[in-house]
């Protein structure tokens, strides 16, 4: 379309502001992840499921602490990876087999907003699994410490920026059927004994020293010190901000448009 500048002269309308462009594409990546049923069992059916057998259960222990409390901080933490990571990761994988990152990649949109767009996609289907998770977790008796919301917000924030960006390191860089089987992969692995649902500090040496710097591991414990024990997780902080940093300019530089 063209516009009249302040000669009366025409001209091509430039791009859109960086904003509104990251903002349109997320909101078109939040609706693709609402849409489809197998991301949704992923993302809301797995961890409830993970949330009512460890709540109805006694093994494996989570730790000191109501056990309520304990499952949901890391559950939390799982619907986090399974958006965040696996879905994206996947969805990564086979948008660069069909072509659209192609497309994508004629756009001004570029990698970071790309990037960006995507955490932000996260963030918004989040809050689905947060409320859905919240309210049975509720209702079998759970009762987060208001003083670790601060904390529990930040490891959130950092947490889906983290796999957000592994993500698009996974699913931008291998095949489509390679990032398939490795993001399922790694989801079961992180899941039994990353740290997720059960506490680093319950794991044998040396396993529990090396799963305490993984980013899994330090999403889950900060949720678990924030939202059962009211602390500010630093420490898991600062593992999370450090994955976030190094996958975040790993993902921007390597991260192919195509096969």
């Amino acid at each position: 379309m063209n516009d009249v500048d302040a000669t009366g002269r025409t001209g091509q309308r430039g791009p859109a502001p960086a904003a509104r462009r990251v903002i349109a594409q997320a909101g078109f990546e939040a609706r693709g992840l609402l849409s489809h049923g197998e991301q949704l069992l992923v993302s809301v059916g797995l961890p409830l499921m993970a949330l009512i057998a460890l709540a109805i259960t006694d093994a494996p222990s989570l730790g000191m602490g109501a056990r309520i409390d304990l499952a949901t901080a890391g559950v939390l933490a799982l619907a986090i990876i399974s958006t965040a990571f696996t879905g994206q990761a996947i969805l990564l994988g086979f948008e660069r087999r069909w072509g659209v990152l192609r497309m994508l990649g004629t756009t001004p949109l570029g990698r970071d907003g790309l990037l960006l767009a995507k955490a932000l996609s996260v963030f918004a289907v989040l809050v689905v699994q947060f409320l859905v998770l919240g309210l049975v977790a509720a209702f079998l008796g759970w009762r987060p410490d208001p003083a670790g919301i601060p904390g529990a917000i930040v490891v959130t924030v950092l947490g889906v920026l983290a796999f957000v960006s592994l993500a698009a390191l996974v699913g931008g860089t291998l095949r489509a059927e390679a990032v398939l089987a490795l993001a399922n992969l790694l989801w079961i692995v992180l899941a039994a004994a990353g740290g997720v649902l059960i506490p680093a500090d319950r794991f044998p040496e040396p396993w529990s020293t090396i799963v305490s710097f993984l980013p899994s591991s330090a999403l889950g414990d900060g949720l678990r010190a924030a939202l059962v024990n009211g602390a500010f997780p630093t420490g898991d902080i600062l593992v999370l901000g450090v994955w976030a940093a190094v996958t975040g300019l790993l993902a921007s530089r390597l991260l192919r448009w195509s096969d």
